[in-house]
């Protein structure tokens, strides 16, 4: 018989973060810090923040001081970069930080490894598109020598190193600094991630597209890993989708035609064209729960019986993985955002991990042998009431 596939067995969020661009942004960081805060008290296992530069609605720019933040306002939660764009930073100055928060967070942080996605911070800084993913992969290389305690010297068209260090080690040096790169359609993440022996985050899992590469993504971190030496493990293996849940669907999909116009006039703005179900609400949550939309994919929006069926078909589609990431969106308001939180860890989590096997099997046990107990417990009723009356 066929093992069915892994569920996971870890849960986070990927926090790009998205917000719409009325309000306050001062106001909505403090709500991204609130809601990591609220995942920890949860019992979620990660925090993926986002590296932007542009556009108006990802606002956070540093994902290390956020990071920073939220380390001080949480106790047990991992707090990754989700993921810094590496032709971005010089190799050196990006690890120092990177384990310097290590130390800051006693081994809680993560380094989330990418090409950069927008265009527009590329632009802003004469970098060439093209060139975004050789240059992701020569930081990287740099990156993951200087972490493990290397010294490196090289000069590459962008950057140079001269007899190159880190003062400091990771928090936990046989563990060393965790590490995962992006991975969309493309084997090229695979590749990277599998050459370095490090983690792998398929940030399109919920597109169509990205979905049906998941499968060859995976065969090309794995042989990848091989040529390298390095055994691939699925546990390292994290998988991003839209996710939105409530009591029943109806509730669902009420409450996130609250706010799917923000993402509406994201890809709008991004792709400069006018999207033909974006002008009611109702359409367009209709719109991202079946074909989906670009960017972001396809949504679940419902209940926890259709999260779990969501996380099981990608574990079937994917042929398992070890960590799901719920993609933090504007939907619905932020009370309604905590309660699908709630929902997803009160009643997702304990499915996947099995956490109420035991629970199970002994009311089993007593169901079957209730004629047993019951005949015993009155028997010593009995016994006693006969005593007493001696």
């Amino acid at each position: 018989m066929q093992q069915a596939p892994q569920l996971p067995a870890r849960f986070g969020a990927f926090l790009a973060p998205y917000h719409g661009l009325d309000g306050s942004p001062s106001l909505r960081i403090r709500q991204d810090l609130d809601l990591v805060r609220a995942l920890d008290g949860l019992g979620f296992d990660e925090a993926w923040i986002g590296e932007h530069h542009s556009a108006g609605y990802e606002t956070i720019a540093s994902p290390e001081a956020f990071i920073a933040a939220a380390a001080e306002l949480t106790h047990r939660i991992r707090l990754g970069t989700g993921v810094n764009s590496l032709p971005y930073h010089h190799p050196l100055m990006l690890a120092d930080r990177l384990l310097q928060l290590d130390h800051q967070t006693r081994g809680r942080v993560m380094l989330g490894a990418g090409p950069g996605q927008l265009a527009s911070d590329a632009f802003m800084m004469g970098i060439d598109p093209m060139k975004q993913r050789d240059m992701m992969a020569e930081a990287l290389d740099a990156i993951v020598r200087l972490a493990r305690g290397e010294t490196v010297t090289e000069k590459t068209d962008w950057y140079e190193l001269a007899e190159a260090r880190c003062q400091l080690g990771p928090y936990r040096p046989a563990a060393g600094l965790e590490m995962a790169v992006a991975s969309t359609v493309s084997p090229s993440g695979s590749v990277q991630a599998g050459r370095h022996g490090i983690g792998l985050l398929s940030l399109a899992a919920g597109d169509p597209a990205g979905l049906a590469a998941l499968r060859g993504n995976w065969e090309a971190y794995d042989k990848s890993c091989a040529r390298n030496g390095h055994v691939a493990d699925r546990a390292a293996w994290r998988l991003v989708v839209p996710m939105h849940l409530a009591e029943t669907r109806e509730q669902a999909r009420a409450e996130a035609a609250h706010g799917v116009r923000h993402l509406v006039r994201y890809i709008e703005g991004l792709s400069g064209a006018t999207l033909p179900w974006g002008r009611e609400p109702a359409d367009a949550v209709e719109q991202f729960t079946t074909d989906g939309f670009p960017v972001f994919g396809v949504a679940t929006i419902g209940t926890p019986d259709d999260a779990i069926a969501r996380v099981e078909a990608l574990a079937e589609a994917s042929g398992g993985f070890g960590t799901l990431l719920l993609l933090d969106l504007p939907l619905a308001t932020q009370e309604a955002k905590r309660r699908s939180y709630e929902l997803f860890a009160d009643h997702v989590v304990p499915h996947c991990t099995g956490a109420n096997t035991r629970r199970a099997a002994s009311m089993a046990w007593a169901h079957a042998n209730s004629e047993r107990f019951v005949g015993a417990m009155r028997a010593a009723v009995q016994a006693a009431v006969e005593k007493g009356a001696s």
